[in-house]
């Protein structure tokens, strides 16, 4: 993971795929049993802490797009693996 995360921050080399590979290894931690609502914390940059770092008076303005960045990327792997739970949940056969 720490690759993806290097990519997500150095701008023009992101592999396009990044977010799917990263949605899928917490995808593997939810199917073996981890909570998704803690993993999507996991997975989660709320708002406040990039409004926060923004706030910074500290931050150049590159590592302030950098930071935009991260938290764009962010939301894509939140978002694969809300797909892939809703996915998950609505296709797991129910006991009868």
């Amino acid at each position: 993971m720490e690759r993806v995360i290097s990519n997500s921050l150095g701008g023009d080399d992101l592999d396009p795929a990044a977010p799917q590979r990263e949605a899928a290894i917490f995808y593997g931690l939810f199917l073996r049993g981890h909570s998704a609502d803690a993993l999507r914390k996991d997975i989660d940059i709320p708002r406040k802490v990039l409004d926060k770092w923004m706030r910074a008076p500290h931050y150049e303005d590159s590592f302030r797009d950098r930071l935009h960045r991260v938290y764009n990327y962010r939301k894509q792997v939140l978002a694969i693996f809300d797909a892939l739970v809703h996915h998950e949940k609505r296709n797991r056969p129910r006991p009868q």
